[in-house]
């Protein structure tokens, strides 16, 4: 399929609620960077707090692939800031103490697809996971390596813990729509997030960094596109059968 036919796809998929997409128990949201969780499934972590079912959120990588050309802001402070970020983003969500985030440092651009690390990774996540019946995590072909590792290691934990799968797309929404990808079909469902998309833009916005401005020293900062940002503020989001 061309990834221009899947996004017009997505935007057609029947409307879920959030027991028949997620069940009723724990769901375990995996998140590449800190801001994916907000960009791409803010709205159904805010839900399920508001429901009284807070999600557990992992963030994968310590974010400082994204101003790496940065002299007064190094890694380390980088990844503070990041981190600070996602918790106050997660705090408009509804995610509050005790239920903080668990960040797992791995180098930005670097999360292993295979092999001895992403074994450990994965053993962390299926411990992790114990009280969730669910794993969420990216999509397949969301355009970043960070997400693709996410997204293998979602499976992983899938197939280790029984938890059910469900995929969501960040930059997928941004692909060119004549690149063409192996899937056959689209299933999965839409989540009405209107009586939270507020909480979800407040969220969006606390990733200061991401916005520009913060960190000057880097001509070659990342920047959240605008294309991206118009996508996230649709009053729904799409959660996929991987």
């Amino acid at each position: 399929m061309r990834a221009g036919d899947i996004q017009v796809a997505w935007a057609e998929l029947p409307m879920g609620n959030i027991e028949a997409i997620f069940g009723t128990g724990r769901t375990l949201v995996l998140a590449p960077h800190p801001d994916d969780e907000s960009l791409g499934c803010g709205g159904m972590i805010a839900e399920l707090c508001r429901q009284g079912r807070p999600p557990r959120v992992i963030v994968l990588t310590d974010g400082t692939g994204s101003h790496s050309g940065s002299v007064a802001t190094n890694a380390p402070a980088l990844r503070r800031i990041r981190e600070r970020e996602a918790i106050e983003a997660l705090s408009h969500l509804g995610l509050r103490p005790p239920e903080a985030p668990v960040f797992m440092r791995l180098r930005d651009t670097a999360a292993p697809h295979r092999g001895s690390m992403f074994e450990v990774a994965v053993a962390r996540l299926c411990a992790l996971a114990a009280d969730c019946d669910t794993i969420c995590a990216t999509w397949s072909h969301d355009p970043h390596c960070d997400h693709t590792a996410a997204h293998l290691m979602a499976l992983a934990v899938a197939a280790q813990t029984g938890c059910r799968h469900v995929a969501y797309p960040v930059w997928g929404w941004t692909l060119p729509a004549d690149a063409q990808l192996p899937d056959r079909q689209v299933g999965g469902w839409r989540l009405d997030i209107s009586a939270v998309l507020d909480n979800k833009q407040s969220a969006i916005a606390a990733h200061r960094s991401q916005h520009g401005g913060l960190i000057g020293d880097d001509p070659n900062g990342f920047v959240l596109p605008a294309a991206l940002l118009a996508i996230a503020a649709r009053p729904y989001e799409v959660f996929l059968r991987p």
